[in-house]
């Protein structure tokens, strides 16, 4: 770290470059600044600057760069790897760079670093085109960089196929301050490495993505007493198996209000075509059914309170592991917006035109099943921490080691290298030295320099 005379005329400087806002620990609106999605992610960053526009990410980087500090990156701030690196590290928080640009006649979207899930839905939407993992206003703000670069998966995915699918280019400022953009004929191996890769190789200050005709998306939501859970995720299994590929949704279990086992499907068509699908769940007895927003509504997580969550990718969902999965939900006794979740994979997931050889190897698992623990008393820390851990160890007898690193935090090494896929981690760790040698960028899922 830099003598304190220099650390403070950095500091000065920096105040004064930036079009933006930078917050130190004495500044008001400093502990704002630094609260992200889980308030078990309680981290102290030395600085934060919150950037206007790619110029300031630049003169955020030199700054760091010239204190010898990591660089951590917010975009909506919902992962959870690296956390514990933030603490002393200069946090560029994108927030401010949310725009979104759709060119409709050649169905793609620009859109800033600091652009969610939400926003690029609501951009796309009046055009009838939809991107891949967009299509979720329960999971609105989720950062939308983050999510694409680490080969995160939503609802719309078994007919979209995954959103890094869809990246054309990325604008980046990498770890000497450099602007790059990468795409199939510019930085060719950084473009590949940013299909999982996350936030390894610099800042990703836009994404351009390819956007697919989505004119009408339906869904419906059930609810069930818990007593029938086997028997719903059984009836849920059965439509995904009988119905077409661009047919997905989730089985949940949340603990928030009466205990209910939810089943939500979901299609890229009219409701009254949904519900022809939906006939082993529909012949079920259940205690409501909900479309539209009111379905999302009550499957959505509020932040602010203390957060964990972890993921499994099961190669099948036999009879047993239905019974492990229900077995476990109902042993979720932390209170406040836990909930046990499972969905489908395959359909344009498995199938789309899409280069095998990108780090995003879960693609050809079959379900992904998806603790999420959430909790107000810190005293109920260490049984939801554990309750997450366990839903993971029931699922590994069926999985098949792969896993979605947007879905889990800080795990091993050897989470990080079955979610890009040990045959990609030689050719990552050399795409890492290149464009970071020194490792500046390791609040993540981390790659290092070969």
């Amino acid at each position: 770290m830099a003598p304190l005379s220099k650390a403070r005329t950095a500091l000065a400087a920096l105040r004064e470059d930036l079009a933006g806002d930078v917050f130190a620990p004495w500044d008001q609106g400093y502990d704002e600044a630094r609260r992200v999605f889980s308030a078990l992610s309680d981290r102290r960053p030395a600085v934060i600057a919150r950037c206007a526009d790619e110029t300031d990410v630049v003169r955020a980087v030199r700054f760091a760069r010239d204190l010898d500090l990591r660089i951590a990156v917010r975009g909506g701030g919902h992962g959870l790897a690296g956390a514990a690196r933030v603490d002393g590290a200069l946090l560029v928080d994108l927030r401010r760079m949310r725009r979104v640009s759709v060119d409709p006649a050649a169905r793609t979207a620009r859109a800033e670093g600091g652009a969610t899930l939400g926003g690029l839905d609501r951009a796309t939407r009046p055009h009838g085109l939809a991107a891949a993992g967009a299509h979720a206003p329960a999971a609105g703000a989720v950062g939308l960089a983050g999510f694409v670069l680490g080969g995160g998966t939503g609802r719309p995915d078994r007919a979209l196929g995954l959103a890094v699918d869809d990246l054309l280019g990325v604008e980046l400022v990498t770890a000497d301050a450099e602007r790059v953009r990468a795409g199939p004929d510019e930085h060719p191996e950084l473009f590949w490495a940013l299909h999982g890769g996350g936030g390894n190789f610099g800042i990703a200050t836009a994404l351009t993505l390819r956007l697919h005709p989505l004119p009408g998306f339906s869904l419906t939501l059930l609810l069930c007493p818990p007593w029938l859970g086997p028997a719903l995720v059984r009836a849920f299994r059965e439509v995904i198996r009988a119905g077409p590929d661009a047919v997905g949704g989730e089985v949940t279990y949340p603990t928030a209000g009466e205990p209910v086992y939810g089943a939500l499907l979901t299609y890229p068509g009219g409701q009254a075509d949904l519900r022809g699908l939906a006939g082993p769940l529909l012949a079920l007895p259940h205690e409501a059914e909900l479309t539209g927003a009111d379905a999302l509504r009550l499957l959505g997580c509020p932040p602010g309170a203390r957060a964990h969550w972890s993921a499994e990718c099961p190669t099948a969902l036999p009879d047993e592991l239905v019974d492990v999965f229900c077995a476990r939900a109902r042993a979720l006794s932390v209170p406040g917006g836990s909930r046990h979740t499972l969905f489908p994979l395959g359909g344009a997931v498995a199938t789309g035109p899409v280069p095998a050889a990108y780090p995003v190897p879960y693609r050809d698992a079959a379900w992904v099943v998806r603790p999420f623990a959430q909790w107000a008393d810190p005293a109920d820390d260490e049984r939801a921490l554990a309750w997450v851990r366990d839903a993971r160890a029931d699922v590994r007898p069926w999985a098949g080691g792969a896993v979605c690193l947007s879905l889990v935090g800080d795990e091993g090494p050897e989470r990080v290298r079955a979610g890009l896929g040990a045959g990609n981690l030689l050719r990552l760790e050399k795409v890492k030295r290149r464009y970071d040698p020194d490792n500046v960028f390791r609040c993540n899922h981390n790659i290092e320099p070969v």
